[in-house]
């Protein structure tokens, strides 16, 4: 009867470490789209689940699409419009080789080493973030997750009781240091918040906003609704320097 209190007390600290950490979203800027749409884009995770549809729906709106990834045979593609740099987002030479040239960095970093702790969100975003600085590169759109910051407790009871404090703990804390570092770096950039990430076909029936989620009930997206929401945030000022969740309606 002890060890239930005990594991519904840590659960609850670590949101409300994960609410401190994250970022505070402020009120979304209206302002206009940028002058130059940007036409060069790096894609950052293009493996992953989210990434895959990233790469497929930036091609298919006509962009220039360079990808950073470990693999090259992780990825089936001989598009002409794609170019692709073999290295780790934790080698800064790589790094700067894949942002050299872009007009904006779209990321979706990701990985499934949920033990013991890591820092590869992070530090990853970090050298995207420092490279982008030093080759003028000034739109990065990143895909976090509710859960952190103010929509700490959104994705619904079962996150927040069982799988955030007892199966990604350590993945969330560093998606939370990921957050301050974008926050505090010199990008115009926007935080993407999903819900619970689905693999089915896109709806185009989303919610964005700062208040998405809920307390109770899983929330959830479609991977490829989350990528059209980040693509369109390269021309949509709306929700810049801000992070705004989004789910299925």
């Amino acid at each position: 009867m002890i060890l239930l209190p005990l594991l519904v007390g840590y659960s609850l600290a670590l949101t409300v470490g994960l609410s401190v950490r994250g970022v505070r979203s402020r009120t979304a800027i209206a302002g206009p789209a940028p002058a130059t749409p940007p036409r060069k884009v790096l894609i950052v995770g293009a493996t992953g689940g989210t990434g895959r549809h990233l790469l497929e729906q930036a091609l298919a709106r006509d962009l220039e699409v360079t990808v950073l990834i470990r693999d090259p045979r992780a990825l089936a593609s001989d598009h002409p419009r794609l170019r692709v740099v073999v290295g780790d987002v934790l080698d800064p030479a790589a790094v700067d080789e894949a942002v050299c040239g872009q007009d904006a960095v779209l990321c979706a970093l990701g990985h499934r080493r949920f033990f013991p702790p890591s820092r590869v969100l992070s530090e990853g975003t970090r050298n995207l973030l420092r490279a982008m600085e030093g080759y003028g590169v000034r739109r990065f759109v990143c895909v976090t997750s509710l859960g952190l910051g103010d929509s700490a407790g959104r994705l619904g009871l079962a996150y927040t009781l069982v799988v955030i404090p007892f199966v990604l703990p350590f993945y969330f804390w560093d998606k939370a240091r990921q957050e301050r570092l974008i926050e505090a770096g010199r990008a115009a950039w926007v935080i993407v918040r999903p819900g619970g990430l689905t693999d089915g076909p896109g709806r185009g029936d989303r919610r964005a906003g700062r208040d998405v989620g809920s307390f109770f009930e899983t929330v959830r997206v479609p991977r490829a609704d989350v990528a059209a929401f980040m693509l369109d945030q390269l021309t949509d000022d709306t929700w810049l320097g801000a992070a705004v969740g989004i789910v299925s309606r």
